[in-house]
């Protein structure tokens, strides 16, 4: 059995936040949008249908709880959740909170601009609203 090992890329552009009872959960170190990030833990996983059936149902569970969180933390318009991994391959589920008038909408995140670090006690106050909305 392969160790889990965050994916390196991860590690640097996100700010950790919690375990749930699969993934972890992350902030992604770019204020412009609130945008956390669920990484399973399991090793060698970069698809949802490499993860066992219960594991499946652990993830939709997982992300549909933090996806609500989000949306009551934020009052976004729109919740965008999708599992890309064209650049990173380990399995990894963003969601992003969007609204009329951010940072290129209705356009995608990725690649948009240069990245908006989050100061420290801001992304502490974020991260702690949304562990009081779990």
């Amino acid at each position: 059995m392969t160790t889990f090992t965050l994916d390196e890329r991860l590690r640097r552009d996100g700010i950790p936040i919690c375990k749930l009872g699969l993934c972890e959960l992350r902030l992604m170190n770019d204020r412009r949008w609130p945008w956390l990030i669920l990484v399973p833990q399991r090793a060698d996983v970069s698809e949802v249908y490499e993860l066992t059936p219960l594991d499946q149902a652990m993830l939709t569970f997982e992300t549909n709880l933090v996806a609500a969180a989000l949306k009551n933390v934020t009052g976004a318009e729109k919740i965008n959740i999708g599992a890309l991994g064209n650049i990173v391959r380990q399995l990894h589920v963003h969601i992003i909170a969007r609204r009329e008038g951010d940072p290129n909408w209705p356009g995608p995140v990725w690649g948009f601009g240069k990245p908006e670090p989050w100061l420290d006690e801001d992304h502490k106050a974020f991260a702690a609203r949304i562990l009081e909305n779990l």
